[in-house]
C-alpha cells in the first residue's frame, strides 16, 4: 500500500503539451531527491509513454504523484487514455513489435526503465498505465 504525498494532473492534448508534462516530472523527482540517473529513466519512460499516448489515442490524462512505501519515496505516472486500446498487451510489450510504423520500444522500454510498470486495456475503450520510479532503484 502506498502513501500518496503530493499529486498533479495534467491533461495532454498536443505535442507542445509534452515539455511542460517533462519538467512537471521532473520537479517532482527532485523535490524527493531523486539521483540524476533515475530522473533521466523516469522522464525518458514517462517521454515514451505521452508520446504514445498521443499518437494511438490522441492524448488523454496524466496524474504525478509522489509516494511513499514504508521509509521509500518514488514516483507513481499513470496515463489514462480513451483510445482504441490494446488487443494483445503481451505482444504490445515485446521488443520491435509496433503497430504504429515505429520501433516499438515504447512500452518495453518504459518498462525497463521502471521499478513498476502495469498496463490494462480494453478494445474500444482505453489504456492506463501505471509506473513507479522509486528514489533509489
Amino acid at each position: 500500500m502506498y502513501i500518496v504525498l503530493n499529486k498533479d494532473r495534467m491533461v495532454i492534448e498536443k505535442e507542445q503539451d509534452v515539455v511542460p508534462y517533462r519538467n512537471r516530472v521532473k520537479e517532482f523527482a527532485v523535490k524527493i531527491g531523486m539521483s540524476l540517473v533515475n530522473q533521466t529513466k523516469l522522464i525518458t519512460a514517462a517521454s515514451e509513454l505521452v508520446r504514445n499516448m498521443l499518437k494511438y489515442a490522441n492524448g488523454g490524462v496524466t496524474t504525478i504523484e509522489v509516494i511513499s512505501k514504508g521509509r521509500e519515496n518514488g514516483i507513481r505516472l499513470i496515463f489514462e487514455d480513451k483510445g482504441p486500446g490494446i488487443a494483445d498487451i503481451k505482444l504490445a510489450m515485446k521488443d520491435g513489435f509496433s503497430t504504429g510504423k515505429s520501433l516499438g520500444l515504447g512500452l518495453p522500454g518504459a518498462k525497463r526503465l521502471s521499478s513498476e510498470f502495469d498496463i490494462k486495456s480494453t478494445v474500444g475503450k482505453g489504456t492506463t498505465v501505471t509506473l513507479i520510479k522509486w528514489k533509489n532503484g
